[in-house]
């Protein structure tokens, strides 16, 4: 029924063992130092390690970059050496592990820069309120940056990339999506600028291609993806015509080559808002012939004829890996998915419970034997 997902898939240097991939999960649990990860963190992508490959929760590329409580980092070499035994945990288990680069642009609240406001394309606002450790804050307004902080946080991703191959990753993401950094250059709401990287949809790509290009210098076009969010909203990132926005994207993404590309596509009760526009997904697979992933409210029977209609390559499923570490088996199996019945508590507070406790369906007819 479902054997379009246990298909093989080569993307550029990476061999997929099936098609159902597990989305990035920011979770919260690089506690004690802050952004450093730890074992917890081993065993929660161990467990799931069955994924045809394992995308990381999004990850910061510099101390200026990340401002999500407990998030891990990749720029220090602490947090590069505390990567590596999560990473050998998932080769041991024959699995593929993809590092996913972040940088939150204006979503750093100042807390977190010791005053300073974020940096983002231009000088705008997020709407809402942002997680520090003391509670929920209003977001600050960002400055624009300046030509010498596009070239040094271009150079942030660099070293980052070349921390998360020495930590043995197979692959690396650039986070492109859900309205951070790189995604508030590419949409006319959040890039105001008038300079060689605002105006036109072209233009609106180049911070994206340069920072590609650099990722490209470390890893190579076949073990490089990206993650992008064409479709609406996104924490007050927007767009005035989706389509030649990421159209251009996607022809940057064409032209160099990139391994793969995931589109997360939300339905109308996505984590970052309800979404009724025209999906994209089309559109960019008509201009990249690379590998598509797509993301977002995915059950097994969607993603099965989606794959096998050649929609996509791939599906990369997000909370349902929350709460099923063995996730691919049950689809395999026609088993029962368990649903995330948890609050977002359980989602970002780091503890293992509703992290690493959630059964295996072996463990779930041991115990049902036991009992």
């Amino acid at each position: 029924m479902h054997e379009a997902l246990f298909q093989p898939l080569k993307m550029g240097a990476l061999e997929a063992r099936n098609r159902i991939f597990m989305a990035p999960l920011t979770r919260g649990r690089a506690a004690d130092p802050m952004f450093v990860p730890n074992a917890m963190m081993g065993q929660y992508y161990r467990q799931r390690s069955g994924a045809g490959m394992i995308l990381t929760e999004a990850t910061g590329i510099s101390r200026e970059g990340l401002g999500w409580p407990s998030a891990p980092g990749i720029w220090s070499d602490e947090q590069t050496e505390a990567w590596k035994p999560i990473v050998e945990g998932v080769h041991e288990e024959g699995g593929l592990i993809t590092l996913q680069l972040w940088h939150m642009g204006r979503i750093v609240h100042p807390y977190f820069l010791d005053g300073n406001p974020p940096f983002s394309a231009s000088a705008t606002t997020a709407p809402g309120e942002a997680h520090t450790p003391e509670g929920k804050q209003p977001y600050a307004e960002a400055r624009a940056m300046t030509h010498d902080d596009i070239k040094r946080t271009i150079e942030d991703y660099r070293r980052a990339a070349e921390n998360a191959k020495k930590a043995g990753f197979d692959a690396v993401q650039l986070h492109g999506a859900n309205g951070y950094l790189v995604d508030q250059f590419l949409r006319d709401s959040t890039n105001l600028r008038e300079d060689e990287y605002g105006g036109s949809p072209e233009n609106r790509t180049r911070f994206m291609r340069e920072v590609l290009e650099a990722i490209i210098d470390v890893w190579g076009v076949d073990r490089t993806g990206i993650r992008l969010s064409p479709n609406g909203e996104t924490q007050g990132t927007d767009d005035s015509d989706p389509a030649a926005t990421f159209g251009a994207a996607a022809k940057v993404i064409e032209e160099l080559g990139l391994a793969f590309l995931e589109l997360r596509q939300p339905g109308p009760d996505g984590t970052f808002g309800a979404t009724d526009v025209p999906k994209q997904d089309a559109l960019i697979r008509s201009l990249y012939s690379g590998a598509l992933i797509l993301n977002s409210d995915y059950g097994p029977e969607e993603a099965a004829e989606d794959v096998k209609s050649g929609r996509a390559d791939a599906i990369s499923f997000g909370r349902p890996y929350i709460s099923n570490p063995d996730l691919e088996k049950r689809i395999a199996a026609g088993a029962t998915i368990n649903p995330n019945k948890d609050v977002p508590k359980s989602w970002y507070f780091p503890i293992p419970e509703g992290y690493i406790d959630y059964p295996t369906m072996e463990e779930e007819k041991a115990a049902e034997t036991a009992a």
